[in-house]
């Protein structure tokens, strides 16, 4: 049976990518020193919001009514499902630069998605050192939280990851799409990106009310670990979350990649180009 086209686009598509990734791992791993090193200070920064968690803990048993155990898995989902995010779209950043320079015309011109093409000659396999600490801190957490695991728990656990790096991944697109309309926007969008993940690592219901509204459900990050960490463990739920809340999870990531992706191509019909 003949492949339809889109099928056939869709392909052609992605063997380019996957050649363009290729070719910048192969390129970035010429400095072998330089690029262990680089991934090495990754998961050393990484690790250091870890250590300041760990010393609030040290000083208080619980956060909100979480055990330490339980604000670990915490960090460790909402770090983890950052760190795939970052290193699959957090190149997307570097747009503003593209623009700025009339390199984005470029892009522009080749028979490829222009998204695609912008995470691939910018993807930084190195960024994969801040997955290191969070995996290590929610296997920790797994193992240390009390809670009988089930094939549907741990399901619900893996879909939680990937749900939350497609949050975040989201974001990435959404804050990069602004510098269509704004070049000198990353600053500002990082406290998005950045900023939001940091606020994820502790239990939602911590922040005064509007932090939860803008941070928690405008921009959905309190489904990325706080919804399902919640709903995992039973936890202390002040905010009165319902149980079935958990299950809208991937809803939600799917809706806020779309609304991200439709920006994104508002972004693209809109751009005019530096004219250099």
């Amino acid at each position: 049976m003949a492949e339809s086209p889109p099928v056939r686009q869709w392909r052609h598509e992605f063997v380019l990518i996957r050649r363009l990734i290729k070719a910048r791992i192969r390129s970035d791993w010429q400095y072998r020193v330089s690029f262990i090193a680089l991934m090495t200070s990754q998961a050393a920064f990484t690790a250091l919001e870890f250590v300041t968690l760990l010393l609030i803990l040290r000083l208080v048993p619980t956060i909100g009514g979480w055990t330490g155990a339980e604000v670990a898995m915490l960090y460790g989902l909402s770090a983890l499902s950052f760190g795939v995010a970052d290193m699959l779209f957090g190149s997307v950043e570097r747009l503003s630069t593209y623009v700025q320079q009339g390199e984005f015309d470029r892009v522009l011109l080749r028979p490829v998605s222009p998204l695609l093409q912008l995470v691939a000659l910018e993807f930084e396999l190195r960024r994969a050192g801040k997955m290191v600490p969070p995996m290590l801190v929610l296997g920790w957490a797994v193992a240390n939280v009390e809670i009988g695991w089930t094939p549907a728990r741990a399901l619900l656990l893996v879909a939680a990851v990937v749900s939350g790096s497609v949050i975040y991944a989201a974001l990435w697109i959404l804050s990069a799409s602004v510098s269509f309309w704004a070049v000198a926007s990353k600053e500002a969008a990082n406290a998005f990106t950045y900023g939001g993940q940091f606020a994820n690592e502790y239990p939602l219901h911590l922040y005064r009310n509007w932090i939860r509204v803008v941070l928690g459900w405008a921009i959905p990050l309190a489904f990325v670990a706080y919804v399902p960490v919640q709903s995992l463990l039973d936890a202390a739920n002040p905010l009165g979350l319902p149980s079935w809340l958990v299950f809208t999870v991937p809803l939600v990531a799917a809706g806020t990649l779309a609304s991200a992706l439709t920006v994104w191509r508002t972004g693209i019909r809109h751009y005019q180009s530096t004219g250099s």
